[in-house]
């Protein structure tokens, strides 16, 4: 079954305005998983098959676990059977029933 996760995590411990540099350690390894994934502002959505998909998302948790003694991590799911590239399907589908009110 396939699911589309939307995560979001990153340390509560750390000073500073910004904290791309922890989110970033963890896009280099949703990237490297080889699983479809997409950049937000809010988090991350990575689309897979379950096991595959959690694989990803506790490799991101322990790599924040080396270095940071709190973290905060939200996780969104939609799980489907026989769903292919449903990320963009899913998008497009509106995108394409939307109209400009304006």
């Amino acid at each position: 079954m396939s699911v589309i996760v939307e995560l979001s995590i990153f340390p509560m411990d750390k000073e500073g305005l910004s904290l791309s540099p922890y989110v970033a350690r963890v896009i280099s390894i949703i990237k490297s998983s080889g699983l479809s994934y997409q950049l937000g502002p809010m988090g991350t959505c990575i689309e897979g098959e379950w096991s595959k998909v959690m694989q990803v998302v506790d490799r991101c948790y322990r790599e924040l676990e080396q270095d940071c003694d709190r973290i905060y991590l939200t996780i969104k799911a939609d799980s489907r059977r026989n769903r292919t590239k449903g990320m963009i399907a899913k998008v497009e589908s509106v995108l394409s029933k939307a109209t400009d009110s304006r």
